[in-house]
């Protein structure tokens, strides 16, 4: 029985269909230098299959708002780019563990500001943080303040 080769290289088609990347935004992540391609023989683009998971920790990180250059940094700090292992999630969780508590305790913040000012239709409440600190829009008058000027 013969063992059957398995390629340790993958087209663009199947790196997109195997992250759900579309084919554009893998031409884009290669261009800002966060995945690397090589050309076969005739002369298509082919990534190492490794790719899948930074592929698929660029789509982590941009979910939980970090920018490319962020990502592209962490990644080129990585000691193993070519094969990212456990260690390196482990290591990069632990880097970006504080600015993500950043994150979520500013979307908080802003989601208890917000639920504040539902049914609020002038924003010129004394509890408003939003567009109206210390209610210097109540000083103005009732109704619509910003609408009225």
């Amino acid at each position: 029985m013969q063992k059957k080769l398995i390629s340790e290289w993958i087209s663009v088609g199947v790196l997109s269909e195997r992250t759900g990347v579309s084919v554009s935004a893998l031409h884009f992540y290669e261009r800002k230098g966060l995945i690397k391609s090589q050309r076969n023989t005739s002369n298509h683009r082919q990534y190492p299959k490794h790719v899948i998971r930074i592929v698929s920790l660029i789509q982590v990180a941009q979910r939980t708002g970090f920018s490319l250059e962020d990502i592209l940094l962490e990644l080129e700090g990585l000691p193993n780019r070519a094969r990212v292992t456990l260690e390196d999630w482990e290591a990069l969780g632990l880097r970006w563990q504080d600015e993500l508590d950043k994150k979520i305790t500013q979307l908080t913040e802003l989601k208890d500001m917000m639920a504040d000012c539902i049914g609020c239709g002038c924003l010129s409440l004394e509890k408003c943080r939003l567009l109206n600190p210390s209610d210097t829009l109540g000083e103005k008058g009732a109704g619509p303040q910003r609408m009225t000027e």
